[in-house]
């Protein structure tokens, strides 16, 4: 399995209302330190509707500046679908942390 394989099975357990940074998913995928190739396998999601990439922020959680599907206005939009709130394009972290 490629290591975008990883990224993208790992990004879909994360639940709907739920968010996750790039270095969460990195260790989840076994290299902790690759923060920046989750970023690139995400910009590259073969299946937006079903990878949720809109669901990963960085470790301030912050919005993708420049998310693959719309930019930050669209990944806000997606997230407050899902009962996350965005303020200042930036999601509380102790509140949707995905497994807190």
């Amino acid at each position: 399995m490629s290591f975008y394989d990883k990224v993208y099975e790992q990004v879909r357990k994360i639940p709907q209302g739920k968010v996750a940074t790039y270095g969460q998913i990195a260790a989840m995928c076994g290299s902790p330190r690759a923060s920046r190739a989750v970023g690139y396998a995400l910009h590259f999601n073969p299946m937006p509707g079903i990878i949720p990439c809109h669901r990963i922020v960085n470790r301030f959680g912050g919005l993708a500046e420049r998310f693959a599907f719309g930019g930050k206005e669209a990944q806000k939009a997606l997230l407050e679908r899902e009962g996350v709130v965005v303020t200042d394009y930036t999601v509380d972290l102790g509140k949707y942390l995905y497994g807190r």
